[in-house]
Parts: C-alpha cells; structure tokens; sequence
C-alpha cells in the first residue's frame, strides 16, 4: 500500500481476530520515513485530518478507529497533533452476520509532512476470516497505548459557559476539575459535529482546575447551536492523555 508514496516506509492491514462477542479487531499499521509525520483524528489548525471511506466492505455494519494517543509538535510556530515514526490504528468493526468472513475494503486519507505537507490516500483490501480468534500481540499493545477515560485519570467534572463572539461563532470557556496530566498541558476540543471548525484553545492550569477557551464557527459562516454533550476535550500532557466526553453548563 505504500507505493512509492513520499514518506511512507510501509503501510499494512493487520487482520486481527475474531472476538468472543463475534466482533473483528484488525489494524493500520503505518511506517513512516525518518523525519516525517502524519496527523491525529484532530489534527490542529496547519495540520490534515485522516479520513476513513470504507467503500466496498462486504458484511461490515459498523468500523470504529480507536486513535492511539499522540504527541503534540508545532510547524512554524502553529500547533498539530499526530504521530512520528509509526502508527497503528486499531479497527473495531461490527458484523452483518457475525459467523462470517468480513471483507474490508476501502481507503483512508491521511496528511504527511517534514519540509511539505502532502495528502495521501492508503488504499485496503483484506477478507478477516471469523475463525481466527488469536490476538495480534502489535494491535494489542495498540489498544493499551490510548487516552485515560475521565475515570481513570480521576477527572472531577467539567464545565462548560458558551458566549457569542463578537465577530461570528461562539465562545466556549471550559473548566476541567483534574490532576495534571504532567508538565505542559495541551488541550485539544473537538465539536462533535464535523461542520464546526474548532481554534487552537488556550489552555492555563489553575491548581487542580484546568481552564480552556476557543472559538467554534460553522465552516458555512451560518449560525448554530452547540449540543454540550457532544463536546469532546483530549487533555496531552507529558505523564499521560486523558479523554473525556461533554461537559455541564
């Protein structure tokens, strides 16, 4: 799948196992060249989101990418959050009829960069047998290398107050009631809706509060509401990442 693709060392699809609830766990594993990255589900202002099509899949109801957690670096004084070296993505899909093969097929978008950035298109084709129920020991050290959930990283709660911008969009200012996520905190805030475009957040640790503000816009220059619960903030620190979902008013 790599080609002759700059920056690509090598790009394969794992294909996992056949889990005992009858649901398929495969992977994206991408390798890069040395020198090069590619960008997280939410990749930052300068950065190139990946997009999964799954066009062509054959008793597949559902695929879901667990992102491992990513590292944040910054391109020309902007901020973007992605990966070095290699990836491995895990896919956790749903069957039709979960006694079957699975046919996966499709293709995945995806930004790379060192001196340029470049989009490429990874394209997959792979038959997931059902009666492979051995765990791949790479994917599953994948599955481990993911954000704390809120309770696991012993988040207190989160608050959320929305305010309309002065020239568009709107305002949100959240408070995370959390340990530190060690060293710098980044925070990135993810809408939810994918015609919403998020800014940078800034971000300031106040004792066990960490306070973040950015502005939300529709990408049409319309306006919108903005549903709480569909909010999602990545808290990237240097001792771990924390995942946590919606916020309170």
């Amino acid at each position: 799948m790599a080609g002759n693709t700059p920056g690509l060392s090598k790009v394969e699809l794992r294909p996992g196992w056949r889990m005992a609830d009858g649901t398929h766990m495969a992977a994206l594993h991408i390798v890069l060249e040395p020198g090069w990255k590619t960008y997280w589900r939410a990749p930052g202002d300068v950065g190139i989101p990946p997009q999964f099509s799954w066009d062509g899949s054959e008793n597949i109801q559902a695929v879901s990418a667990n992102w491992p957690t990513p590292v944040v670096f910054f391109e020309q004084g902007m901020r973007s959050v992605g990966y070095t070296s290699e990836v491995v993505i895990p896919l956790h899909m749903t069957a039709q009829s979960s006694g079957a093969a699975m046919h996966l097929q499709g293709a995945l978008q995806i930004g790379l960069c060192k001196d340029i950035c470049i989009p490429a298109n990874l394209a997959f084709n792979a038959v997931l047998p059902a009666d492979v129920t051995r765990p791949d020991p790479v994917i599953a050290a994948a599955m481990t290398n993911r954000p704390y959930s809120a309770r696991e990283a012993g988040v207190l709660g989160v608050t959320c107050s929305i305010e309309a911008a002065t020239d568009g969009g709107l305002v949100l200012h959240a408070k995370i009631n959390m340990p530190s996520a060690g060293g710098i905190e980044y925070v990135v805030v993810e809408a939810g809706n994918p015609r919403l475009w998020v800014a940078e957040p800034d971000s300031h640790r106040d004792g066990m509060t960490l306070h973040a503000s950015t502005r939300l816009m529709h990408v049409d220059g319309r306006s919108f509401v903005l549903d709480r619960s569909t909010l999602r903030f990545t808290v990237i620190g240097e001792s771990r990442a924390v995942d946590i979902l919606g916020c309170a008013s």
